[in-house]
């Protein structure tokens, strides 16, 4: 798919079936009219797609630890966006993307992306090193308290985190 037009991104992690939450997450993205939603893992169960398929933009992702009902993620969220082993290298708004739920790679990643999107630790982090680097922290809130997502603006290369 093309993506060279992409310019605001909706970034999520670790939505871990807690629809509230995944309700309030599309809520804010399409009031803020983003391009594109990445999801960073750890959707959980098939039957959030309910929740995703309000979307008005699509939603591109990479499946988390907790992930395991693959066949029927792709099946229950055809039409509303697509899921890919992580991680994912992605050209978006002409930046080189990585998306990925694995925290343990995003270092070596950013030396070859201009943007590392990633979850799996609940934790957000926001960072330029030398990519920017972006956890919108947890979603869910289950081990933080917080439900969190980030919007990610391409063109000036900023993120801000954003409470759901």
């Amino acid at each position: 798919m093309d993506w060279s037009q992409v310019a605001v991104v909706g970034v999520m992690a670790d939505s871990h079936d807690h629809l509230p939450a995944i309700r309030r997450a599309v809520d804010l993205f399409n009031s803020r009219e983003v391009d594109l939603v990445v999801h960073a893992g750890d959707i959980v169960s098939p039957f959030t797609a309910r929740e995703f398929r309000h979307l008005k933009a699509p939603l591109l992702g990479v499946f988390g630890n907790n992930d395991g009902d693959r066949v029927h993620l792709h099946q229950f969220f055809s039409g509303i966006g697509e899921f890919h082993p992580d991680p994912l290298l992605v050209t978006l708004g002409g930046k080189d993307v990585a998306l990925t739920h694995t925290p343990e790679i995003v270092r070596s990643l950013a030396h070859t992306c201009d943007v590392v999107l990633y979850g799996h630790t609940h934790e957000q982090d926001l960072a330029h090193q030398p990519a920017l680097i972006v956890n919108p922290g947890e979603c869910c809130g289950y081990l933080t308290g917080r439900q969190t997502v980030a919007l990610l603006h391409l063109p000036d290369m900023t993120a801000d985190i954003v409470a759901l």
